[in-house]
């Protein structure tokens, strides 16, 4: 009777698989035999395409291990995904991939055909092309969670192809103090985050071995949902500053300026006391800038910070000095001026 009865090759690729150098490769296979066949060992080998079949000399798995013909170089990088032969899975993953790994794998199965050692090399081979690219097309993961003013935040990184092999090395490059911690495949990277770190670069790069390196790079943004970028979003604004003479003479320009330190920029509003109007608005900076000062325009001024929904507001008192050299209430309101901006100011008082 012929041996073929017995085994059946359910499911193997006879095509060509590729695979990148450094990483790992995983061939697909299981099969099925009758019920005279009891499989004790599953055999892999890989020979060049120039065999039809492969021999003992071409052997890179064997499940017994006491058996010492397998390829030096394959020793410690092919395994079964499935260790329990019975369950017909023949599938290999071979590790730690080379440019020499190319070539055809065959399947040979190992056990016993009616209480007799026997076994069946099945014709079906799987070509596998391992390719060394400049740079591994496969990039690491970085994981980019939300960034927050003055609080500890943790950066991740995932080394590609999560091979049973060798450990890669991992390593991160940014500006400040690092604090990484890296496991098998993955690496962590801790900080405390700031309104500085805005726009600048961290990258992460895995080192496989025969000196293949895969790198990525994430951009710390604000506020911005986008592949590969950090979303950032400052929550605690810094102190509302204001810069400018607080005292002018009749007839002079008041200049103002209103900053703040935030990120996203906060939107700035001019206002004045008992004036329900905007005097002046922009983002990040405002400057206010009324010309021809006149002695009406003394008082408090308002500056707003908004942000996120979250106002903040510093105060100003502003003098103007009468020509004849006194300050209010002493001289007489004089009629109103022009603010030197798209806005006007037109109001006026009774004269005392």
């Amino acid at each position: 009777m012929d041996k073929e009865i017995y085994y059946c090759l359910t499911s193997v690729i006879e095509g060509e698989i590729t695979a990148e150098a450094g990483l790992c490769v995983v061939i697909p296979c299981s099969f099925t035999t009758s019920y005279y066949f009891t499989p004790q060992h599953i055999v892999w080998y890989k020979c060049e395409p120039s065999k039809q079949k492969c021999a003992d000399s071409d052997m890179i798995f064997h499940t017994n291990k006491n058996n010492n013909k397998t390829q030096s170089g394959f020793k410690g990088r092919v395994s079964l995904l499935e260790p329990d032969v019975s369950r017909g899975n023949c599938s290999i993953i071979v590790n730690d991939l080379t440019e020499s790994d190319s070539g055809l794998y065959q399947l040979k199965v190992n056990g016993y055909l009616n209480q007799k050692t026997d076994g069946f090399t099945f014709s079906p081979r799987t070509n596998v092309s391992t390719a060394l690219p400049l740079g591994l097309t496969q990039k690491p993961t970085v994981m980019i969670p939300p960034l927050t003013e003055g609080q500890q935040s943790t950066l991740s990184c995932t080394a590609p192809g999560l091979c049973s092999g060798s450990d890669p090395e991992i390593s991160w490059t940014w500006r400040g103090n690092l604090t990484a911690v890296s496991q098998r495949h993955s690496s962590t990277l801790t900080f405390n985050s700031s309104a500085e770190h805005h726009g600048t670069n961290v990258s992460c790069k895995v080192s496989f071995t025969n000196n293949i390196t895969t790198e990525e790079t994430v951009t710390l943004n604000g506020c911005y949902n986008i592949e590969y970028s950090v979303s950032f979003c400052l929550i605690d604004v810094k102190e509302v500053k204001i810069t400018g003479d607080t005292s002018v003479k009749e007839g002079e320009t008041l200049n103002l300026t209103c900053s703040v330190e935030s990120f996203p920029p906060s939107l700035i509003t001019w206002t004045k006391l008992c004036m329900n109007r905007t005097l002046n608005n922009d983002t990040g900076t405002a400057t206010l800038v009324i010309s021809n000062m006149t002695t009406e325009y003394s008082g408090q001024y308002i500056c707003t910070a908004k942000h996120q929904d979250n106002p903040l507001t510093k105060e100003v008192n502003i003098t103007v000095i009468c020509n004849e050299g006194f300050p209010l209430p002493e001289c007489l309101f004089a009629p109103p001026v022009r603010i030197a901006s798209a806005t006007q100011l037109s109001y006026s008082h009774p004269v005392t």
